[in-house]
């Protein structure tokens, strides 16, 4: 991992960022922030992966530099991230589902930013 420069915060974050794992490599770029700008609330990241879109929560996120982000997490927990998607599965509707659910809804904002709909 190169210098990544000084320490940033989700308002510096950008298409095209490198996102580094927490062993060091890098395993994407950045293409979407998700973020309650009202509430200056970080949500979260989709990650452009050699395996396609997935979601990293802001809680997944070390730390936020100018030049790159690191994640708390190794390169193969950042392979099995979930895919963002227009519905996330429900096996079966319960008093759960009535709840908010922020991660299903995080998946549902970042499918909707990187599909345009």
């Amino acid at each position: 991992m190169s210098d990544l420069g000084e320490p940033g915060s989700y308002l510096t974050l950008s298409h095209g960022t490198p996102v580094f794992c927490s062993g060091g490599e890098e395993v994407g770029h950045v293409t979407h922030v998700l973020a309650d700008e009202a509430d200056d609330l970080f949500e979260g990241f989709v990650l452009a992966h050699r395996l396609g879109h997935r979601f990293v929560d802001a809680t997944q996120v070390a730390e936020i530099y100018e030049r790159g982000v690191v994640l708390r997490i190794d390169a193969e927990t950042a392979a099995a991230l979930p895919e963002p998607t227009a519905n996330p599965a429900a096996l079966e509707v319960g008093a759960d589902d009535l709840v908010k659910d922020d991660l299903r809804d995080r998946l549902r904002r970042a499918w909707h930013l990187i599909s345009g709909g």
